[in-house]
């Protein structure tokens, strides 16, 4: 079975979203059976690539709200990120804009390192308050998880996955994505937001048992098939 799940570094709801899920996805009996894919949106495409203002100051220029507003919105993120055990740091949080960090995340899914990489990027951004467009903060994360900081410094200086990030992007819209974080099980159902785990315990069991519909006892011993009999 496949889970393919949008979001956006810049978005507190999705590493609120993929902290539960992935504890859901853990707590599953045959995880092992099931492919989780990481794929790009972006929530403010036109977000500043460097900037000396605060997150208040840009969201509330952004979305069209008071200063007040905008804190009052954050501190409630802030509680909900404590329920899982998350922390956010909106004081000195940089609103940077996120396609870069994007396409490092495409790069490391050639690795198999996608999914460790955006936990990274999301702590980056909401916890450590760090400007993710930024060269040295992303080749410092590479550096963490053990891949080639060189190949990767090179991907960042070019425009290698550029195509990938947008494609997804495209196929959020093209599927009906509204926001995010988005979680499409098996291209059957969906789950949308930072659903409490039981949502998401349900989601994939309910997924899962369609796609796998019967559950083989026994050995392949005794049966015959179109290359012969098993004697």
């Amino acid at each position: 079975m496949k889970i393919e799940v949008w979001s956006d570094f810049s978005c507190p709801f999705c590493y609120i979203g993929k902290t539960i899920f992935e504890q859901a996805l853990n707590n599953f009996k045959d995880k092992d059976k099931i492919e989780v894919i990481y794929k790009a949106y972006q929530l403010s495409p036109d977000a500043p690539f460097e900037t000396t203002e605060d997150s208040y100051t840009i969201f509330s220029r952004m979305k069209g709200v008071s200063l007040n507003q905008t804190k009052q919105m954050f501190m409630q993120t802030v509680e909900r990120a404590k329920q899982v055990g998350l922390v956010y740091d909106y004081d000195n949080m940089k609103m940077t804009n996120t396609f870069k960090a994007h396409r490092l995340a495409k790069w490391a899914r050639t690795f198999g390192k996608e999914s460790v990489l955006s936990t990274k990027l999301f702590d980056a951004y909401f916890t450590k308050g760090l400007n993710i467009h930024d060269d040295k903060v992303l080749l410092d994360i590479v550096n963490t998880l053990g891949l080639d900081v060189h190949e990767a410094k090179v991907v960042l200086e070019s425009n290698q996955f550029h195509d990938e990030v947008a494609k997804e992007i495209e196929e959020a819209q093209s599927i009906g994505v509204r926001g995010v974080p988005f979680f499409v099980l098996d291209r059957k159902y969906a789950v949308s937001g930072a659903q409490p785990i039981e949502m998401f315990n349900q989601a994939i069991e309910q997924a899962y048992k369609e796609a796998n519909p019967f559950q083989t006892i026994g050995s392949d011993d005794d049966i015959c098939g179109p290359d012969g009999c098993a004697i």
